[in-house]
């Protein structure tokens, strides 16, 4: 069995020690890394997990999953830098870093395989993408799969996309949340306690997300069905068409993708 170290323990950190606990994994094959102490006794306590320097994850662990914040990488590297080789698998979780950062900074032959999850891993249900660097082969993306697929489902895309869907789904679940809080807003501009919108609107969000994960139809097909000849759906669509809600989230989408390059190119 492999030993697997969280480096970073953050709500995405947390989430897949958690679901890599529940999938079976026994805490004494898992290590993570936090800086704050207060908050590594914790989820020690929690879930009975060991956490450790830097250095001894490297020492000790068969996969390192790498989980700061993009702008933390560079202390990171220079710690793993002279402690990681190729008997070790790099699992990147950081938004936006190619895996020829980690292949530049880290000995000769490392493989590294590069992922872009999202916040629904918190409950199990992440889509998670994955990418092979140059020394990954697929036993490395195979198990870097099984671990993934712990705390919700996996897809495999050339690392060329990975900006794209960090845009797309990483940065997702912030842009449904956004409309729920407009809608939820809107239910009380019409008159209903704030309760009793919420409760509408999450409910609906959580149903539509099923049909759209359960029926297999297209969201065109499944918009059509609740929009009858001159009823309320179809007004309320031309608003949205008239204010450009599309168009929006389009551009939104692609400044997100922007961004992802930017922070790739930032550590060239």
């Amino acid at each position: 069995m492999s030993t697997i170290a969280v480096v970073g323990a953050g709500k995405i950190g947390e989430s897949l020690l958690s679901g890599l606990l529940h999938g079976g994994r026994g805490a004494d094959e898992l290590l993570f890394t936090e800086r704050h102490p207060e908050r590594s006794a914790e989820l020690t306590a929690r879930y009975g997990v060991a956490g450790v320097e830097v250095a001894e994850a490297a020492k000790r662990a068969d996969v390192l999953v790498i989980a700061v914040k993009p702008q933390d990488i560079e202390p990171v590297l220079d710690e793993l830098a002279p402690l990681v080789g190729p008997d070790t698998l790099v699992v990147s979780l950081c938004a936006g870093l190619p895996t020829s950062l980690y292949e530049r900074r880290l000995a000769a032959g490392v493989p590294v395989v590069r992922v872009m999850p999202n916040t629904p891993m918190v409950v199990g249900e992440a889509m998670s993408a994955i990418s092979a660097g140059s020394h990954a082969t697929a036993e490395h993306l195979a198990l870097v799969t099984e671990l993934l697929s712990c705390v919700g489902q996996v897809i495999e895309v050339p690392e060329t996309q990975q900006d794209a869907v960090t845009a797309l789904s990483g940065s997702g679940p912030a842009y449904f949340f956004y409309l729920v809080e407009a809608m939820i807003d809107a239910g009380i501009l019409l008159g209903l306690p704030r309760a009793v919108s919420e409760k509408l609107i999450i409910q609906s969000a959580v149903g539509a997300g099923k049909m759209l994960a359960e029926t297999g139809e297209h969201p065109v097909i499944l918009r059509e069905a609740v929009t009858s000849p001159a009823g309320t759906t179809i007004n309320a669509i031309r608003e949205l068409e008239k204010h450009g809600v599309r168009a929006a989230l389009l551009a939104a989408i692609e400044a997100a993708r922007d961004r992802s390059e930017e922070l790739g190119k930032a550590h060239e």
